[in-house]
C-alpha cells in the first residue's frame, strides 16, 4: 500500500520547497492513486501517496501525525498485528486519541509509548518514515524480509529518502552516475545485491534495519531490529513440527486477509500459491474470490493446467493469463520505468502481465513468495546434500576427469531447467565449500566471464568476488546446520533483492498491494527452529508443508516438482524478439555506454545464437541493463511509461 517521499534539511538557514514534495510525489502515484498528502514540519518534508486498503475513510490520510503534531509518520504497507499491539500496550488507555481505524495511527502511538523498540514489535511489511520534532530525529525503518522497499540518498543541501528511486531522482544534486559496483555484481546475480542500486550515489536500507538522522548534529546511525535466528530446536518433534507450522501459516493466511477491499491470489499451481488459495477458502469459509495464473506455449516453462486444478477444486474464480512473445516485446523497455533498475529476472515481465489483468478485480493480492525460504524448496538446497555425498562417494580424480569431461560434452537444451543444464552445473558447483557451490549453482557470469564483456575490466579489480555476500551471511549465520545457512542466504539475499523486487513493483505499477503469507513473523521465527532434518528428510523438498496440506490440495499438486515462473526468454532472443535483442546489444549502444566491451557480448550472442551454448541468462541480463541504462543514464524516458495508477471506485 502506498508510496513516500521526504526530505531533511541539514542547514537551519533552507526551507523546503512544496513544489519539490509535489514532483517526488507526482512520480509515485501509481503506488497509491487514492490519496495524496504532503507536510513540511520544520527541516523536515514529507509526501504520500495513498492505496486505500484499510479504513478507506479521509481519517487514513497520511502523512499522519499524533494529537499535537510534534510526530509525522508517512509510511507504506500493513503491519497485521496493529490491533492486538493496540490492546496490548493499552494505547487507547493511555491518553491518546485515535481518529481512524488503520494500523498507520497505532504505529505512531506506539513509537509514543517504546521509542525506537516499537519496530521490533512489529509483524507486517513496511517502510516508514517518522519525523519526531520534538527531539528532531528523523527515523526510517524496512521489515525484515525486505518486502516494502526504501531508498535513500545526501546532497549537499540534506537526506532525501523514498519508496522509489525515481522519486529521488527529482532531487537538484543526484546524478545519474551508474555505479560500476552495481554493474560488476549484477553480472553475476540479474539483480542488483546488498544496499547497492545501479546509481552510484544512491542506496538501499537493508531489510531489517533501521536508520536514524539527527537533524542539529547530522549524525547518522544504521542498526539491525531483527535478525534471523536459526538455532534449532532438538525437542520439536515431527509431529508438532507439521501441526503447528500449518496453524501458524493458515493464521498469517488469516492476517493478510484483512482488507477493506478484494483480496486474490497469484495462484501458480505450484505448492506455496496452492496451499494460500486453499488456506484462504478454509479461513474465509467460502471461495468467492479470484484467483489468477499464467501460461507458456512451452509446456515446460507452463504451471497453467495445475493451477486450474487447484481453481476448480477450491471453487475460485480463476482467469488464466497467456504470456506470449508479441505481449513482451510491447512492454520493454517499458516494465522496468518501475524497477528503476537493471533487472534479469524473467519472472518480472509475466507478472505485470497478471497484476494488468487482476488491477480490474482486486486490489489486493496474495503471493507465493518466500515458501522456499521458510520450507525450504529449492534445487540448490537438495545440490548440497547431493553435493557432499558425491564427494564422499565418487574419487576426486574420477569427478574432476572422467564425469566432468563428459558432461560438458552433454549438447544444449533449450528447456527449463534442464539435465544437462543442472548436470554442468552441479558437477562444477561440487568441488567448490558449501557457500561457494550454492552461488556458483545461482550464478549468471562468471569473474572470468565479466572480465571479457566489461570494458576496461581492470576497474572493476578492486570490488570483492561476488560470491563474497553468500560466503559473508554464511559465516554470519548462528547455527551448525548446512541448510539453515543455506536459508539464511536465500533469506537475506535472493528474497529481498531479486524476489520481492518484482513481487512490489510490478503489481504496484497497477495499483495492487502484493501481500506475502509465508514471511509472517511468527511463521518464520518457529521454522527456522525446525530441525534441518525434519525440514528437509531426505531429497524431500518442502516436506513440512506438503505433508500439512494432504486433505486440503489434490496429490498431483503435493507430488508435484517445482517449475518456477520464468519466460523461455532463451528461445524468444533468437526468433521473436531478436529485433529488439539486436537493437540494445548492438556495438554501437554497447560501445557508447563506455561500460561493455562489444567484441565480447558478442562473442556471447553467437556461441548462443549457433545453439553452441545456452548464454540466454546472461544475454537477458545485459539486455535489461543496456535498456536501464537507456532510460534512466542516456535519458529520462522512463518519465513517459510510468502508469499513473489504477483509481478504483
Amino acid at each position: 500500500m502506498c508510496g513516500f517521499a521526504g526530505g531533511l534539511l541539514l542547514n537551519p538557514q533552507q526551507s523546503h520547497s512544496s513544489g519539490l514534495l509535489e514532483r517526488m510525489g507526482a512520480v509515485l502515484a501509481h503506488r497509491g492513486p487514492d490519496d495524496k498528502g504532503s507536510v513540511i514540519a520544520g527541516s523536515c518534508g514529507l509526501v504520500h501517496r495513498r492505496l486505500s486498503i484499510i479504513d478507506l475513510s479521509r481519517s487514513g490520510h497520511q502523512p499522519m501525525s499524533n494529537e499535537d503534531d510534534s510526530i509525522w509518520i508517512a509510511y507504506n504497507g500493513e503491519v497485521y498485528n496493529f490491533r492486538e499491539l493496540r490492546r496490548q500496550y493499552n494505547l487507547d488507555a493511555d491518553g491518546h486519541i485515535f481518529k481512524s481505524g488503520t494500523d498507520t495511527e497505532v504505529l505512531i502511538h506506539l513509537y509514543e509509548t517504546l521509542g525506537e523498540d516499537f519496530l521490533k514489535e512489529l509483524n507486517g511489511m513496511y517502510s516508514l518514515a517518522l519525523w519526531d520534532a520534538k527531539i528532531g530525529k528523523l527515523l526510517l525503518a524496512r521489515d525484515p524480509f525486505g518486502i516494502k522497499p526504501l531508498f535513500y540518498t545526501t546532497t549537499g543541501e540534506g537526506f532525501w529518502f523514498a519508496s522509489e528511486i525515481k522519486a529521488l531522482l527529482e532531487v537538484d544534486g543526484v546524478e545519474r552516475k551508474p555505479s560500476l559496483e552495481a554493474l560488476y555484481h549484477f553480472l553475476s546475480y540479474n539483480y542488483v545485491p546488498d544496499a547497492l542500486t545501479p546509481f552510484e550515489n544512491i542506496h538501499e536500507l537493508l531489510p531489517g534495519r533501521a536508520m536514524s538522522i539527527e537533524w542539529e548534529s547530522g549524525r547518522k546511525k544504521e542498526w539491525r531490529f531483527f535478525d534471523f535466528d536459526y538455532t534449532e530446536d532438538k525437542t520439536i518433534s515431527l509431529e508438532f513440527a507439521l501441526s503447528h507450522s500449518r496453524e501458524l501459516l493458515e493464521k498469517a493466511v488469516e492476517r493478510t486477509l484483512i482488507s477493506d477491499v478484494p483480496v486474490g491470489v497469484m495462484l501458480s499451481g505450484g505448492m506455496d500459491s496452492s496451499a494460500l488459495t486453499a488456506l484462504m477458502a478454509r479461513v474465509r469459509g467460502d471461495s468467492n474470490f479470484h484467483t489468477f495464473s499464467l501460461g507458456f506455449e512451452d509446456r515446460t516453462f507452463d504451471e497453467s493446467d495445475y493451477a486450474e486444478i487447484v481453481a476448480k477444486a477450491v471453487g475460485t474464480h480463476h482467469h488464466r493469463i497467456k504470456v506470449t512473445p508479441d505481449r513482451v516485446a510491447d512492454l520493454l523497455p517499458r516494465y522496468l520505468a518501475h524497477i528503476d533498475e537493471p533487472y534479469g529476472d524473467g519472472s518480472a515481465v509475466p507478472t505485470w502481465l497478471l497484476a494488468e489483468k487482476a488491477s480490474g478485480l482486486v486490489t489486493v493480492l496474495l503471493s507465493g513468495e518466500a515458501g522456499d525460504e521458510v520450507y525450504s524448496g529449492y534445487d540448490t538446497h537438495a545440490a548440497c546434500k547431493a553435493r557432499k555425498l558425491y564427494r564422499k562417494t565418487v574419487p576426486r580424480l574420477l569427478r574432476q576427469s572422467v564425469i566432468r569431461n563428459f558432461v560438458r560434452r552433454l549438447p544444449v537444451s533449450n528447456r527449463k531447467l534442464s539435465f544437462e543444464f543442472k548436470a554442468k552445473r552441479f558437477t562444477e558447483g561440487s568441488e567448490l565449500n558449501v557457500p561457494t557451490s550454492h552461488f556458483f549453482w545461482r550464478v549468471v557470469l562468471s569473474g572470468d566471464a565479466k572480465r571479457e564483456v566489461l570494458r576496461d575490466p581492470e576497474r572493476f579489480d578492486y570490488f570483492n568476488d561476488s560470491a563474497q555476500y553468500f560466503s559473508d551471511i554464511y559465516a554470519a549465520c548462528k547455527t551448525d546446520s548446512d541448510l539453515n545457512k543455506l536459508l539464511c542466504i536465500d533469506t537475506s539475499c535472493h528474497l529481498p533483492h531479486d524476489l520481492m523486487i518484482k513481487n512490489d513493483r510490478m503489481t504496484m505499477a497497477h495499483s495492487i498491494e502484493a501481500r506475502v503469507p509465508f514471511t509472517d513473523v511468527e511463521l518464520f521465527s518457529f521454522l527456522a527452529r525446525v530441525p534441518a532434518e525434519l525440514k528437509f528428510p531426505g531429497m524431500k523438498k518442502k516436506f513440512l508443508l506438503r505433508k500439512s496440506m494432504r486433505g486440503l490440495l489434490p496429490d498431483c499438486i503435493i507430488n508435484k516438482k517445482k517449475v518456477g515462473l520464468e519466460m523461455p526468454y532463451s528461445r524468444w532472443m533468437r526468433e521473436d524478439l531478436r529485433e529488439v535483442t539486436m537493437e540494445y546489444l548492438s556495438s554501437s549502444r554497447l560501445n557508447a555506454s563506455g561500460l561493455f566491451n562489444a567484441a565480447g557480448v558478442e562473442k556471447l550472442w553467437l556461441q548462443h545464437d549457433r545453439r553452441e551454448m545456452d548464454h540466454g541468462r546472461a544475454l537477458w541480463g545485459i539486455l535489461n541493463y543496456m535498456m536501464w541504462y537507456d532510460m534512466y543514464i542516456s535519458t529520462t524516458d522512463y518519465k513517459t511509461y510510468i502508469n499513473p495508477g489504477v483509481v478504483r471506485s
